[in-house]
């Protein structure tokens, strides 16, 4: 069972008003709602101002509501202002009816909410798309600023930057959640087809230049979860066949002519040589694997010259990985 509270928060008074917080959150809350094959994901509420206010009552409700009960995954993705106070050294997720001192969530019972919630909810994921967010995790009042760390167990946190960094918007979205958007879609996914929340932020952190915000993860982990699914990028019938194909980790499939139907300008040189349609099956899995990094030739640059002249491939470290699960029967 997995559920998520989606929140995005653009009507603040004037002039503070965002664009693209009910946009990210719209969008968030479908893809969360269902795997890339459409089958059912995360239980989703929304919790956005084109459709209701907002206020620190009703996000107060919402979030312990979330962490109530018993759960695989709880989420929770906020999008909106955020703030840091100097004064008390706390950090907040900033509500439509925020004035000072009360400027809504505070960061810190967010987070001992979650670490409550432990073992009841396995796991919890906290995404912020605010300013001075990566203040969540952190202890007010200990240590140099209080930024000592304390974060319970199956607790990961992302953040769209650090505790005094701004979350900027841009084409209609927040920066981070674009990215974090284009991750769960597919393009953080593993060769599986499985988004984790660590390749989520490897994915936000590797787009975002040294120039821009820096995205903040925190974790008390002992496994990965899976936020989304999407189709794998080799079938996994085809990764089960890896130790049969590669008897161990370093071992070479040797290739030859009858593994390629399409020969090209050696089509002549190769006429007495018959293709094996069973061999074109294992080949064409080969290359499959080839072209998501599992697999490379060894004696010639492409798979097709290693069939036509008879070299050979090998498992890359990647490949070795994914064959070391299929023997383990791990996929």
């Amino acid at each position: 069972m997995k559920k998520a509270l989606v929140v995005g928060i653009d009507d603040y008074p004037s002039p503070n008003e965002l664009n693209g917080c009910v946009n990210d959150a719209v969008e968030m809350a479908a893809l969360l709602e269902a795997n890339g094959d459409g089958s059912p994901n995360f239980d989703v509420r929304r919790l956005i101002s084109s459709e209701g206010k907002v206020d620190s009552a009703a996000l107060d409700d919402a979030i312990k509501e979330l962490f109530s009960g018993e759960a695989d995954v709880a989420l929770l993705y906020f999008a909106g202002h955020g703030i840091l106070d100097a004064d008390t050294n706390s950090g907040f997720l900033v509500t439509q009816d925020a004035r000072k001192p009360n400027w809504g969530i505070n960061l810190s019972a967010v987070l001992e909410l979650a670490n409550k919630a432990h073992p009841k909810i396995k796991s919890t994921v906290i995404l912020l798309d605010s300013c001075q967010s990566g203040y969540a995790g952190e202890i007010a009042g200990l240590g140099d600023g209080g930024k000592v760390s304390h974060i319970g167990t199956g607790v990961t946190i992302l953040t769209a930057c650090h505790r005094e960094g701004v979350a900027s918007e841009e084409g209609g979205h927040g920066s981070c959640t674009g990215i974090i958007l284009d991750g769960l879609g597919g393009a953080a996914c593993d060769v599986i087809g499985r988004v984790t929340p660590a390749a989520l932020y490897a994915h936000v952190d590797q787009t975002l230049g040294a120039w821009e915000q820096r995205p903040i993860y925190k974790a008390n982990v002992q496994h990965f979860i899976s936020l989304r699914e999407v189709p794998p990028k080799v079938a996994k019938e085809i990764l089960r066949r890896l130790p049969k194909y590669f008897p161990s980790p370093s071992s070479e499939f040797r290739l030859d002519p009858s593994f390629e139907p399409d020969r090209g300008e050696e089509a002549e040189r190769l006429r007495d040589i018959p293709v094996d349609d069973d061999k074109v099956i294992i080949y064409r899995e080969l290359q499959i694997c080839n072209r998501h990094g599992l697999v490379v030739p060894t004696q010639h640059e492409h798979m097709w010259h290693s069939a036509v002249y008879s070299g050979g491939c090998r498992l890359t470290a990647t490949g070795a990985h994914y064959r070391r699960l299929a023997e383990k029967k791990k996929i």
